[in-house]
């Protein structure tokens, strides 16, 4: 391959260089194409359950354990992949995981039981992580420091793409064309995730001098605890309302089945403009920007358990709530490759897992508060707790980090 176009940023040490803006807008391009197809395969199952446990021949509670399968996949993936892979070429590492992720997904199309199609969907999650984590390497690499939010942003911009675009029109074909189809369509734009890579995304090496020893010191630092903390249990209040939000449509706003796909919709855009809001935040200042949307979070989710009784500010809370869980997203990535301090691959690939823990802490809680009998709005009161104590873990994270600069 032609070596990258570049451009000299007169501010870094050494007149760094970098490619040019075009050739990194074609490289973050390339790696947010994997992040739909990773936010797709994760997100499409919800809606394609009754489908999948007509097929194995199971109850679709017993089918919802598929979804869990795959969020177990995403928990233990992405510190084994870091600890492992840190050495490896970046790129190389990347492609491989899209191969994986590519073979996961043929094969739970394949899947002719239950038992095959919740292995297969483990395995389907275990690159998810590793995934997020060095394709934002990758794009940070990129680009001056002053950008690096943006970057990474954009990488990511595709997971909440796939919330409007991918995830309904995956749940379209597999209520039409079965939920083979589905699955084997994600493995297409994963082989294309490859191609693209291979074509736009330049050679990035590992770390020479990374160990897994290395790596595995990241969970010795306090920071790294508590900006995984502040992602599992903070992010939680979000999914405390989003994992019961078809019911509440239909019991609290009164609305029909219709409508919840354009509550998804609002969710999704709110998830596109947050990602994107986030990045320019990051380059702004991180802290704040986590201090920020985890209070508009709160907000959000105290006033939700009233709006949701209206259509339109229902619509209009959740938009708000969506977006700001996006700027918490891309501002708890950068933090987490902040404090990881060299153990820079296990730190970026943490991010999902503790954010699988919060889906499904915050549809746990939910649905205890359900079974009490408090009724489905109750369930944003469980997310205004679980941000609040989110908070409560972040002021303690922004004090040890004052502490220390004072100390420096």
């Amino acid at each position: 391959m032609t070596a990258p176009a570049t451009t000299t940023d007169r501010t870094a040490p050494g007149r760094a260089t970098y490619p040019s803006p075009r050739r990194v807008a074609a490289a973050i391009a390339a790696l947010s194409v994997g992040s739909f197809a990773i936010g797709t395969t994760e997100f499409v199952t919800m809606g394609l359950l009754p489908e999948m446990a007509e097929s194995v021949s199971v109850s679709i509670p017993a089918a919802g354990h598929v979804i869990s399968a795959y969020a177990l996949g995403v928990v233990v993936g992405a510190p084994v992949i870091a600890v492992f892979g840190a050495k490896l070429p970046r790129r190389a590492l990347i492609i491989g995981l899209m191969v994986a992720f590519a073979v996961a997904n043929v094969t739970s199309a394949l899947a002719q039981d239950y038992g095959q199609l919740t292995l297969a969907r483990f395995v389907s999650g275990i690159p998810h992580g590793a995934y997020f984590g060095l394709a934002s390497l990758v794009g940070a690499s990129l680009v001056p420091p002053e950008r690096r939010g943006r970057a990474v942003s954009r990488v990511m911009l595709g997971l909440p793409l796939a919330t409007v675009a991918g995830v309904p029109l995956g749940t379209w074909m597999g209520q039409h064309l079965g939920w083979r189809v589905t699955y084997g369509a994600v493995a297409l734009v994963a082989v294309a995730t490859v191609l693209l890579v291979l074509a736009l995304v330049p050679s990035t090496p590992g770390d020479p001098e990374a160990t897994g020893r290395r790596e595995l010191r990241a969970f010795r630092e306090p920071q790294v605890w508590l900006t995984l903390l502040v992602g599992a249990v903070g992010f939680g209040g979000m999914f405390a309302m989003y994992s019961y939000i078809a019911p509440t449509v239909t019991e609290v706003t009164g609305q029909s089945r219709s409508m919840i796909p354009v509550f998804l919709l609002a969710f999704g855009l709110g998830a596109v403009i947050g990602t994107i809001l986030g990045g320019r935040l990051a380059d702004w200042s991180v802290l704040r920007s986590l201090v920020a949307s985890g209070a508009a979070m709160g907000v959000g989710l105290a006033v939700f358990s009233f709006s949701s009784a209206a259509l339109w500010p229902g619509l209009l809370t959740v938009f708000f709530v969506s977006a700001a869980g996006g700027v918490l997203t891309i501002n708890l990535q950068l933090r987490l490759m902040h404090v990881a301090g060299d153990a820079k691959t296990i730190g970026a690939a943490l991010n999902h897992s503790s954010l699988n823990i919060a889906n499904a802490l915050g549809a746990w809680l939910g649905g205890l508060v359900i079974a009490a009998g408090w009724g489905y709005a109750s369930t944003a009161w469980v997310g205004v707790a679980l941000s609040a104590a989110g908070l409560v873990l972040l002021a303690w994270s922004v004090l040890l980090h004052r502490r220390d600069v004072v100390r420096a």
